[in-house]
């Protein structure tokens, strides 16, 4: 919460201002762009090189859209930034919308930021601008918190703005400090504001050289420090990738590389894309989180904020390919009834969950449901093959060609398909559970999932239904002639038929737990008017199997039924691992994720070529 005081924005927890209200971009550039040297290092850069920025407290934005400013009109084109910043006590929408507007320098970087800013999680949040050139890693949480998850020697310079010490000593502690100068890499910079005597010591003492120089204004003085050693950007990612697999994981990790500037040839063993697993006409967009945030609850939350802010870019909302018109947890059971008890208990920002009783989600869903539950105003659906296909846009397509060979080679791998010999110096597979098939993923514990959804005729009743609604089973509104019902689970089945037991399966169940939602589908009348049925991919712990498996070997898989969720993430993973870049999860998710966590033998050496095996897992 802000108070505006004498015409700046002031925090009442910190009791000091968020900027000066006479000259706040001047003081930005004064003492944080000009304190880190960022227009001369920013057009040193070549392109595809990355420039990684760190700052303590996000306030406003102010730094962020200056640093913005600045990164376009200096670096040179090809050129990347990356943005990290830890925020404990983020603005609401309309705080940042009324900050932002006292700038007009930064006005299309302000509106651009409070577009991603609606879609902010508890946790680390990774939204792109700039047609991805430049990515913000907003971390809401505490700074002793967020920092340990940060890589050793990542960034390149860094923001020291929180709150004047005397006001915010936690953000300026000893650990702090040490945490700053590990995540710091050799010739790395820090600019501050404060000049206080325990804070030059405590970076001192933390491994900086730091120096006063000249404050800004009415400040007479400011600290400025070097990590010793020489500075060096990273190097720029070079060679071709191949993506195996024409899905959610494979199209968008196809999008994400090639966005960083490498070359991407997808292939695809059917003549289109989206045909297994992601080819459901409609995938539901489903937050189902449990009361304690243990690291499949913090890696989800991660990846409803990313999925919800990349789906803003690639594929808008229209109705017909994308609807985000909400989404209800009901408590449709006893064990579901204590969950949302527990979830309810917490604190959530309304723009993500929303606790309801029965007769408020009546209210939200248009028809009587008689269950309170869990709002989730941004929830909705969306034609994962539509979204296949926006992210595909630009990339090299080989469809309709299964992988036959995969080889490692002195270089990269060599991929074959029968009909062309692909070189690649890294490869990203993204083809679910049949990757098992390919020697160096064998080890990988993955489980094919059966699924069968059911269409069923909408009725004069039904087509009030204005959102999804959850339970065990879900029921989209009616598109078109029809809602989609969903879905079965029959684990080590990979049968792909339309089965009439799991049909009635489904509408049973729902029958069960939505009985008057049933009734408004016709009840023992209502019309079977499709079906699908596809295999999943799974593994141990329901955490997705995400990074290297071996040098220049990717793999994004086991995104069972969140991968409409989790799949933008994995590619933002794999992306910064094969780039060199900041990830955009902290270090003990991104271990959580990795396929290192299953025990797998060294590859063998010198063997010709990796063919897939024989039989199926």
């Amino acid at each position: 919460m802000i108070e505006w005081r004498h015409g700046a924005p002031f925090s009442p927890r910190f009791g000091d201002v968020y900027f000066s209200a006479e000259a706040g971009p001047e003081e930005t550039e004064h003492v944080f762009l000009a304190g880190n040297d960022l227009a001369s290092r920013f057009a040193r850069l070549a392109p595809g090189q990355t420039f990684t920025l760190g700052e303590t407290g996000f306030g406003t934005g102010l730094n962020f859209l200056a640093t913005w400013q600045l990164f376009q009109i200096a670096a040179p084109p090809g050129a990347q930034l990356d943005y990290f910043s830890v925020e404990g006590y983020p603005l609401a929408d309309e705080e940042l919308a009324a900050v932002t507007a006292a700038w007009p320098a930064f006005a299309s970087f302000g509106k651009q930021l409070a577009a991603r800013w609606r879609r902010r999680v508890p946790g680390w949040n990774r939204w792109h601008f700039a047609a991805g050139r430049v990515r913000l890693t907003l971390a809401w949480e505490d700074v002793a918190a967020a920092l340990p998850g940060l890589p050793d020697a990542s960034v390149d310079a860094w923001f020291l703005d929180g709150f004047a010490p005397a006001k915010n000593p936690d953000m300026w502690n000893a650990t702090v400090c040490r945490e700053l100068a590990r995540a710091t890499r050799p010739g790395g910079s820090f600019a501050t504001y404060t000049a206080a005597g325990w804070v030059r010591r405590n970076l001192a003492e933390a491994g900086f050289h730091v120096e006063k120089r000249r404050g800004f204004g009415r400040k007479r003085e400011m600290l400025r420090g070097v990590k010793p050693g020489v500075w060096q950007p990273v190097p720029p990612a070079a060679g071709r990738v191949v993506v195996i697999g024409g899905g959610l994981a494979g199209t968008a990790a196809g999008w994400a590389l090639a966005r960083r500037g490498l070359s991407v040839q997808l292939v695809e063993a059917a003549p289109v894309l989206a045909v297994g697993a992601s080819g459901n006409p409609v995938g539901v967009m489903h937050l189902r989180l449990a009361a304690g945030m243990g690291p499949l609850q913090r890696l989800l939350l991660a990846a409803w904020g990313h999925a919800l802010a990349y789906l803003d870019e690639v594929l808008p909302v229209d109705g017909e390919q994308r609807a985000e018109c909400g989404l209800l947890q009901l408590a449709v059971s006893a064990e579901e009834r204590r969950r949302i008890e527990r979830l309810s208990a917490l604190a959530w920002p309304a723009h993500l969950l929303v606790p309801v009783t029965g007769q408020e989600a009546a209210a939200h869903a248009g028809l009587s449901v008689g269950l309170a539950g869990l709002w989730f105003p941004q929830g909705g659906w969306v034609a994962p093959g539509a979204l296949c296909g926006q992210l595909a846009q630009g990339l090299g397509l080989n469809l309709a060609q299964p992988v036959t060979a995969l080889a490692p080679t002195l270089d990269g791998w060599r991929v074959e398909t029968g009909v062309d010999l692909l070189n690649a110096s890294h490869v990203v597979v993204a083809s679910g559970h049949t990757a098992r098939r390919f020697s160096p993923l064998a080890h990988l514990p993955l489980q094919p999932v059966r699924g069968q959804i059911t269409e069923v005729a909408a009725t004069v009743a039904s087509r009030q239904q204005r959102c999804v609604l959850c339970g065990e089973v879900y029921l989209t509104p009616a598109r078109g002639d029809r809602h989609l019902l969903g879905a079965t689970t029959r684990f080590d089945d990979c049968g792909t038929d339309v089965r009439l037991p799991e049909q009635e399966e489904n509408l049973a169940r729902f029958a069960r737990q939505f009985p008057t939602v049933y009734q408004a589908l016709g009840g023992a009348a209502a019309t079977l008017v499709g079906g699908r049925a596809a295999v999943r991919c799974s593994a141990p712990g329901a955490m997705p199997v995400i990074g290297e498996v071996a040098p220049g070997l990717f793999v994004s898989l086991a995104h069972g039924t969140r991968g409409l969720l989790t799949t933008g993430l994995a590619a933002e993973c794999i992306a910064a691992r094969l780039t060199g870049t900041l990830p955009p999860l902290p270090s003990t998710l991104v271990a959580a994720v990795t396929p290192q966590r299953f025990a797998r033998l060294d590859m063998p050496q010198g063997v010709p070529a990796v063919h897939p095996r024989e039989s199926m897992p």
